[in-house]
């Protein structure tokens, strides 16, 4: 970045720390903030509607669709994270390379499936050899949204099921004593009262998922702890200015993001909570009126 840094070897204190800190390896690591915020954007909506439509399916009267509502948010809550974070991406991968695979290689006659090897013809692969890196990196981060989303849907629509539950069946009964349809009730009554109680439960899973952004680096994302990790190291062929293990001052840069992450979410998620409570009959919404 600065033309004093053509010659790392002739660099010493300042002008040393200045270069190091602005070269292109490291640029990627401050980039990869932005990749893990992104990861949080995108899969937050995302297992929300999931599990707002796992919730839904679960409390249908048509039993098959009960039971996938309910199977879903019981099978994925009942295996670790880390199997679906790393058996999700394979999946999808796998699948779509086997569709393309029977669409671009009809003539192939080898079989798919050698040992433990999953062989597909060039034309197939997903991304193509030929791509560009943003791709195949797109690619990647996409298959981690995904499975991101899956895994924390399954938390999600367990917490709206349960708080679809909590609202008083009173409320419902009125809405069928002034005459309203099922679907009014459901719109109009049942989910505006039901996100006061799924929200603290909500608010525990938000931290939980970015307590668990880390997990990108399993799945192949250069994220910030496989950057603090390569950079931090002593030997490492990822920049051209040697030091010793650094690694520990890295991790702590780490910690102090998340610490700030979560501080920030704190704050931002109490004062949403509150504001939503007020005015419901709910045990926080009569505190906010006996404050008041």
């Amino acid at each position: 970045m600065f033309s004093f840094c053509t010659d790392p070897a002739t660099l010493d204190g300042f002008q040393w720390y200045a270069c190091y800190l602005t070269s292109g390896k490291h640029l990627l690591f401050y980039r990869s903030f932005l990749v893990v915020i992104a990861l949080l954007l995108i899969t937050a909506p995302l297992a929300l509607a999931l599990g707002f439509a796992g919730a839904v399916a679960a409390r249908s009267h048509f039993a098959p669709v009960s039971l996938i509502g309910k199977g879903y948010s019981a099978m994925v809550r009942g295996v670790p994270d880390i199997v679906f974070f790393l058996f999700v991406p394979l999946m999808i991968d796998q699948g779509l390379e086997w569709m393309r695979h029977k669409v671009k290689c009809p003539d192939w006659t080898e079989p798919v499936r050698r040992g433990s090897d999953f062989v597909v013809c060039p034309e197939a692969k997903l991304p193509l050899a030929s791509s560009p890196p943003w791709i195949h990196e797109t690619y990647g981060f996409t298959l981690a949204v995904v499975a991101f989303a899956i895994v924390f849907g399954a938390f999600a629509a367990n917490v709206i099921y349960g708080a679809m539950n909590s609202v008083p069946k009173a409320q419902l009964e009125t809405g069928e004593a002034y005459g309203m349809s099922q679907g009014q009730i459901f719109r109009r009554i049942l989910v505006p009262q039901m996100w006061t109680y799924a929200i603290p439960g909500l608010s525990n899973l938000w931290m939980i998922l970015i307590k668990a952004t880390p997990l990108l680096f399993l799945l192949g994302v250069q994220d910030i702890v496989y950057w603090a990790r390569e950079l931090g190291a002593s030997k490492t062929s990822h920049f051209d200015y040697p030091h010793g293990d650094w690694r520990l001052w890295y991790f702590l840069v780490l910690l102090a993001w998340y610490l700030l992450l979560t501080w920030v979410s704190e704050r931002v998620l109490a004062r949403y909570t509150r504001r939503l409570a007020t005015g419901q009959a709910t045990l926080a919404g009569e505190q906010i009126r006996r404050a008041a």
